[in-house]
């Protein structure tokens, strides 16, 4: 199976903080997950932890490699720019990851966050997400039990694949 790319300065192990969830289901497609997850203003619908999305300049409502965009996630707000854009392609892992930032000085949290979606056999498809971070919200973060970014992004996973079986099944 593929895994993450990571940029430098965001391997996991050299971070403040990681997470990672993942989950493989039968019936769906890669090509069901994408729109989903590549239109950010479709998140809330299926990701409460998600709201008030925007895109500068003009641009959006899908993302595209290099994109600036912004969001609210864990209560905060996030400024985001799209670094990695590889939409769909038979055979070939989808790949979608964002460097995301908020607050300044001490209080600055960086994150990379990645998304593969690849299609297996048995009409299975795989989807991982895993987020680095670094700061010292991220190694507060990283002590605090339960882990808020494990429930979060497992609460992500489990929205996109209940939208995705909703939608495929309105469509059937």
């Amino acid at each position: 199976m593929s895994e993450i790319i990571w940029p430098q300065g965001f391997v996991p192990g050299f971070t403040d903080n990681y997470c990672s969830n993942e989950v493989i289901i039968a019936g769906l497609a890669t090509a069901d997950i994408w729109p989903l997850l590549n239109t950010p203003s479709v998140w809330p619908s299926y990701y409460a932890n998600s709201a008030n999305i925007q895109f500068q300049d003009g641009q959006g409502p899908e993302l595209r490699e290099q994109i600036p965009f912004s969001f609210e996630t864990f209560g905060f707000p996030v400024e985001a720019r799209c670094v990695e854009h590889v939409a769909p392609i038979k055979g070939q892992p989808a790949r979608l990851a964002w460097h995301g930032w908020a607050g300044e000085g001490d209080s600055r949290l960086d994150v990379h966050h990645a998304w593969l979606i690849e299609d297996l056999s048995g009409d299975r498809v795989r989807i991982l997400t895993q987020e680095t971070q670094n700061g010292l919200p991220a190694i507060e973060l990283a002590k605090t039990q339960p882990n808020p970014m494990i429930n979060g992004h497992q609460d992500w996973l489990q929205g996109l694949v209940a939208a995705a079986l909703k939608t495929k099944g309105e469509k059937s």
